[in-house]
């Protein structure tokens, strides 16, 4: 009853199992292959331009989304803030109504110096470097955090 052509049970598993181990073989090259490429991740400099420091009058408040800082004029001077919640790492916002900046995310409420005025953010926003380049301009560095307090004078 069995033809030539047709393969015992014995074959046909074996066939089976011998195509399992080869796609399974071809799928460990291919994880293995990814493993092997390097993960790297390209973020944004840590340096921005932000302007003339005469830009910055007293009161003035600007917002870089890039770079997630604040660059903040004061009768003083000029110096920076990181716009990154000490809280849970949200994105705050300069609430220019109030004269304040504010975390959409769980209401942490901070003066325009990032001292906190309303929690749940256990610290202040920090402070960021910021110095003026050969042609007069301010260059703030995010990687950089200085004592609060430190403004640039011009």
């Amino acid at each position: 009853m069995l033809e030539d052509d047709d393969p015992t049970r014995r074959q046909f598993m074996n066939r089976v199992g011998l195509g399992a181990c080869a796609i399974a073989a071809v799928g460990a090259g291919v994880v293995t292959l990814d493993f092997l490429k390097p993960k790297v991740l390209f973020e944004p400099p840590t340096k921005f331009k932000a302007g003339n420091p005469s830009d910055y009058t007293e009161g003035t408040v600007r917002f870089n989304k890039e770079q997630r800082a604040f660059v903040i004029g004061t009768a003083g001077g000029v110096f920076a803030l990181s716009a990154v919640c000490t809280h849970l790492g949200c994105i705050t916002r300069y609430v220019s109504d109030e004269g304040l900046i504010a975390c959409p995310c769980h209401g942490s409420k901070f003066d325009l110096e990032g001292n906190v005025t309303h929690g749940p953010a256990p610290r202040a926003l920090p402070w960021l470097d910021v110095q003026v380049d050969d042609k007069g301009e301010l260059v703030v560095d995010t990687a950089i955090t200085i004592p609060h307090g430190k403004v640039f004078r011009a």
